[in-house]
């Protein structure tokens, strides 16, 4: 099993800027990929950045050149830098890991932080 905590949620005005980190522990070898998804009220989870162990990013354009996403592979962390806040933005943001096995995946997801962004 792969636990997940994440930190950094909060609170805060149209374009400030917020960190999120999720630490990694427990049967994490062989964990493939990091990333971050988000879910708004009413709306289906979504995918907002993700970084392979290669170090290659992907963003959804909703946050392209305003998110980042790093990794400290050592540290078994994953971290989001979210710059230009937008209200649209607020939702809860949920740490994933993957582990790529024979035929499919295996997804690993911590319990969520709420991100609120206001006017």
């Amino acid at each position: 099993q792969v636990q997940l905590v994440e930190s950094g949620g909060g609170l805060v005005q149209a374009g400030g800027s917020l960190r999120l980190s999720c630490a990694a522990s427990g049967s994490i070898f062989g964990i493939n990929a990091m990333g971050w998804y988000r879910q708004a009220p009413g709306k289906q989870r979504e995918l907002v950045a993700r970084i392979n162990n290669a170090g290659r990013a992907t963003y959804a354009n909703s946050v392209k050149g305003r998110f980042t996403i790093s990794r400290d592979k050592p540290q078994n962390t994953v971290f989001l830098q979210m710059n230009s806040l937008e209200p649209e933005d607020t939702a809860v943001y949920y740490c994933n890991a993957v582990r790529e096995v024979l035929g499919g995946r295996v997804d690993y997801w911590g319990q969520g932080t709420q991100v609120t962004v206001s006017l």
